[in-house]
């Protein structure tokens, strides 16, 4: 019989993978480089921290000892909370090089970069 546990995980890995492929989507139909930034990191935090979780939750349920449950357990914690801390910083170092090398921004409803910059 599964567990709650098990089912919960299974349901993070979908929502993972529904994000992964939404992001995916996304990067091919947004109009521009920085709505496209948007996408991709919609994929990285979705399509990899959310089913990091559910491998978490899952890894305390399968049949082995606690120490390696425990490791499972807390390397995909450290891994998630890596991507989470990083992906966002190296997302917002790309948009700033981007816009300072001057990719073009269509269609432009605000630019608070080009405010601060004059």
């Amino acid at each position: 019989m599964i567990g709650i546990a098990t089912l919960l995980a299974y349901a993070l890995l979908a929502i993972g993978g529904f994000c992964a492929v939404v992001g995916a989507i996304g990067l091919m139909r947004f109009p521009n480089y920085f709505v496209r930034l948007h996408a991709a990191t919609v994929a990285v935090i979705g399509g990899s921290v959310i089913p990091l979780l559910g491998l978490a939750i899952y890894s305390l349920s399968i049949p082995a000892g606690w120490d390696e449950r425990a490791l499972y357990f807390s390397n995909a914690l450290i891994i998630a909370a890596l991507i989470v801390l990083t992906s966002p910083v190296g997302t917002h170092a790309m948009a700033r090089a981007a816009h300072r090398a001057g990719v073009p921004v269509e269609p432009k409803v605000c630019d608070k970069l080009e405010e601060a910059s004059r």
